[in-house]
């Protein structure tokens, strides 16, 4: 049996993100039942050369719908990275799911081959699209969500690995 390429990015990346802000919605009630300044979670990396937990779930966002918007060759939707509460990272997180659920399978299957190029700076990586969908794309997604998990984990929220797969 083969998979499509739809079935490995939309269904799985909207599963992510939905599960992302599950946790999120955990993280909100945590700083109200504790009584905290939510900047204390947004603003916390694990480590100093990381990026913060507001700047793990943005680029979550941004890997997801760029994935779906250059495969389907789609203008990737800007977001503007202004996000300074919990409610207005779940508004972005709503707003890429709604966008990668308005792509059709048809216009995704068949890009195993599709030649995709990222610039960043005066550098271009180039891939063919089943590549940077299993070697970029979803490992990307994973792990920034993975960090925005361990970063309330770390800040007692409580929160576990069902919370983290949902319900795949």
């Amino acid at each position: 049996m083969t998979i499509s390429m739809y079935l490995a990015s939309v269904p799985r990346l909207v599963n992510a993100l939905n599960n992302l802000s599950h946790v999120l919605d955990k993280a909100q009630a945590h700083i109200e039942a504790k009584k905290l300044d939510p900047k204390a979670l947004l603003e916390f990396r694990l480590y100093p050369d990381m990026l913060n937990m507001t700047r793990q779930v943005q680029i979550a966002s941004d890997t997801a719908k760029g994935l779906v918007a250059r495969l389907a060759g789609l203008d990737n939707p800007v977001h503007e990275d202004n996000e300074q509460s919990i409610a207005e990272l779940q508004a972005r997180l709503a707003k890429t799911v709604a966008f990668m659920q308005s792509v059709s399978a048809a216009q995704i299957d068949g890009t195993e081959d599709k030649a995709i190029v990222i610039k960043r700076g005066d550098k271009e990586t180039h891939y063919k699209g089943m590549q940077f969908l299993l070697g970029h794309a979803l490992p990307n997604v994973y792990f920034h969500a993975s960090m925005t998990y361990a970063v309330l984990r770390h800040n007692g929220v409580e929160i576990g690995k069902r919370d983290y797969l949902g319900t795949p």
